[in-house]
């Protein structure tokens, strides 16, 4: 009888026991990574510096809001020399736009720990609504949220002049990111 009454608190503390509100970015296990084509051939990249903020409630996504900020001059882009090119006013001007800001506005859940994110991202100047496929993968002390989406670099001016021609550089841009977070 005793093992009957323990089994049933346990398993109506268990909901309580993962109401884990989620705020604290773990930066170090992090990352935001892009990949494109330049002349028919892949090109990785990533981005070493950002800021974000979270909150994300398993049990109240449509509470959740995110904010992340991207340092433009942290690209890794594969090269020296592409990083530097990426600075100039063709490319993101970083002397006048130094951030990509990324800013949710709606999450829905979509079922087995899938959501959809909505919000505005802001690029060298022009912002454009997007929508982020997120996958939320709880863990004991930390869950991870990681998704994928394409950016059309024409529609934020990267890559303008000579650099426009998306036989050089294509204009999708698959853009990955894992962020990894605590709850409190």
């Amino acid at each position: 009888m005793n093992r009957t009454i323990l089994a049933l608190l346990v398993a109506l503390a268990a909901p309580a026991a993962h109401a884990v509100e989620y705020r604290t970015v773990v930066p170090a296990q992090s990352t935001i990574g892009f990949e494109f084509r330049q002349m028919g051939v892949p090109v990785k990249g990533g981005f070493k510096r950002f800021a974000t903020q979270m909150v994300f409630d398993p049990a109240r996504p449509e509470a959740a809001s995110a904010r992340i900020e991207i340092d433009l001059a942290s690209i890794d882009a594969g090269s020296p020399e592409a990083d530097d090119e990426s600075a100039g006013k063709l490319w993101f001007n970083r002397s006048v736009y130094p951030k990509a800001i990324f800013v949710s506005r709606q999450v829905r859940a979509l079922g087995s720990y899938r959501y959809e994110m909505r919000g505005m991202l802001t690029l060298k100047g022009r912002s454009r609504e997007m929508v982020v496929p997120v996958r939320y993968a709880p863990g004991k002390n930390s869950a991870s949220f990681e998704g994928a989406f394409v950016l059309k670099r024409l529609d934020f001016g990267i890559g303008e002049g000579m650099w426009a021609d998306v036989d050089t550089v294509a204009n999708e841009i698959q853009v990955r990111f894992r962020i990894a977070a605590t709850g409190n």
